[in-house]
């Protein structure tokens, strides 16, 4: 199986001369001097660093697209033709009331205290990037207006250009953050909520001393591994000046914008950017175990844990602390998700991928549980991109998988409204969207609802918020289709039987029934009464 061609990708805009090339190196079978490129090995012999990069960086967002042997394809949603779970009590299951509509696609996760969403998907950590920075109100006012829970991630208080720290170096004052708070929550109903995310930086700020005393926020949320895929450049800028600032502040810039030889290379502009990076964390159960008091003694009701695709020792970890801490959501994000704010070649080899997590998850779950442990709400992030593979993942997880974590499913529809509100102003609309029509009520299916829901504040809705709201809806008619055929009319009855594995492999690793033994003995029992 080719499972990848290295050397050549358009993530970072390289490619191969050659048609025939090596699987394992990507390297053209007939590499000719004077070749004029454009491989990977070609470009990076005069961009060097850059080439690691997905790019263009800041105006993409990218996925790898390595091939793994078993993935989500590789199961299949079950469908039966008798029974009806999960309708509210007193209703009778028969074909007047057993209908798609009547689905509820409603979850929440919470030890004690629950949040709740509209629809079991939740944006990914939107931090200190260009693009979650230049498209906030679109991903934020978007996920209010769904019903649905905002990570605002890392760093966003240690980028702020504007940031004002007290004589102890905490941070006393971040415009940033406190747009992007007050942006969600002036469209927040009750559904989903806004949690900010920490790592070593963030803590050293006092970052969750600042969100908790300035805007009481419920929830914060610590992350094991720092940056993009562990450790992701996650920002460039464009400046000598905003560079020497950064590393002021503690961050890891490079190259070092305080070596005169690189100083000497920006001004020549062969070096057009420099990357700030995050540290490394290092995780040890006392620590971890006395964060959570600490943020707990802050007045933060509920604290969160994102992990990534580390080691099954890693995942055993998460499992295990956060059962004996009583956090109340534990999110794990497999390979090959992200959002293009990562090391290409990390993207694409780094890292358990999903599915295989999530099996590994489950199965010690089920080994906490067997000992009398409760097992923290899970959600599942990696890679996800539509209703089918949210339902496999909170089936193959059940019970304790309680939504997806998304990141680019839920930006792409932002920057696509956004960008159709800029065609529409330079009447530049593409045929694609202007066979619909060339206003927005024409173009979105959704715009006269939100518009009879939120009348003279639609004008404060952005486009891309829009966009993500008619998402959302696709997402949520297209689960209850699923659900209705799977008859459960509930999030909370979906089960492991509720998929089946296509293939032998597939159902060795993720312990789902191989298709050809799905309900069999069911099966058999009635052909042998």
């Amino acid at each position: 199986m080719n499972l990848r061609q290295p050397n050549a990708n358009e993530a970072t805009q390289t490619y191969n001369r050659s048609k025939s090339v090596s699987p394992m190196s990507g390297i053209c079978t007939r590499c000719v001097d004077g070749c004029r490129g454009n491989c990977e090995i070609f470009k990076a012999s005069f961009r060097g660093r850059e080439v690691i990069y997905p790019g263009p960086y800041g105006s993409v967002t990218a996925g790898a697209d390595k091939e793994y042997p078993v993935d989500y394809s590789h199961l299949n949603i079950q469908g039966y033709a008798v029974g009806a779970w999960g309708l509210p009590d007193g209703v009778e299951a028969n074909p007047d009331n057993a209908i798609f509509p009547a689905v509820d696609t409603e979850t929440e996760y919470g030890w004690d205290k629950k949040v709740r969403m509209k629809v079991p998907i939740f944006t990914g950590a939107l931090g200190s990037t260009d693009t979650a920075r230049k498209n906030w109100e679109h991903f934020a006012i978007g996920a209010a207006i769904s019903g649905i829970t905002l990570v605002c991630g890392e760093n966003v208080c240690g980028v702020d250009p504007e940031l004002q720290l007290d004589s102890n170096g905490m941070v006393s004052s971040s415009p940033e953050m406190n747009r992007r708070i007050t942006t969600y929550n002036k469209f927040h109903e009750g559904y989903g909520e806004i949690l900010v995310q920490m790592n070593v930086e963030d803590t050293r700020l006092g970052v969750a001393e600042y969100v908790s005393s300035k805007h009481d926020l419920d929830t914060i949320e610590l992350k094991w591994g720092q940056g993009a895929k562990c450790i992701g450049g996650e920002i460039k800028v464009n400046t000598l000046e905003r560079a020497v600032e950064l590393k002021k502040r503690g961050y890891i810039v490079t190259p070092d914008p305080d070596d005169a030889a690189v100083q000497d290379a920006f001004r020549d502009t062969a070096i057009k950017e420099f990357e700030r990076h995050s540290r490394l964390g290092f995780v040890t159960k006392e620590g971890f175990m006395d964060e959570v008091d600490r943020l707990r003694d802050l007045g933060f009701k509920r604290i969160t844990l994102k992990t990534g695709a580390y080691s099954m020792v890693e995942a055993a970890m998460a499992l295990k602390y956060c059962s004996e801490a009583k956090i109340d959501l534990l999110t794990f994000d497999g390979a090959p998700g992200g959002t293009g704010m990562s090391p290409w070649p990390m993207m694409e080899e780094w890292g358990i991928p999903t599915f295989y997590l999530q099996s590994l998850v489950y199965e010690f779950a089920e080994k906490l549980r067997a000992k009398g442990m409760r097992v923290p709400d899970l959600a599942m992030a990696g890679g996800f991109g539509s209703e089918d593979g949210v339902y496999k993942a909170l089936a193959m997880g059940a019970p304790y998988v309680k939504a997806v974590c998304m990141g680019r499913g839920l930006m792409i529809p932002g920057f696509v409204g956004k960008n159709i509100g800029k065609w529409i102003q330079e009447n530049d609309l593409p045929k694609t969207v202007s066979e619909f029509g060339t206003k927005p009520e024409e173009i979105f299916v959704n715009y006269e609802e939100l518009a009879h829901k939120y009348g003279d504040e639609l004008k404060d809705i952005p486009l891309g918020a829009v966009g993500i709201y008619t998402y959302t809806q696709k997402f949520r008619t297209g689960l209850q289709q699923i659900m209705a055929g799977a008859r459960r009319f509930n999030l909370s009855t979906i089960g492991r039987n509720d998929v089946m594995a296509l293939t032998e492999e597939a159902s060795k690793v993720s312990g789902i029934h191989y298709v050809m033994n799905a309900y069999r003995d069911a099966a058999e029992a009635i052909l042998d009464e």
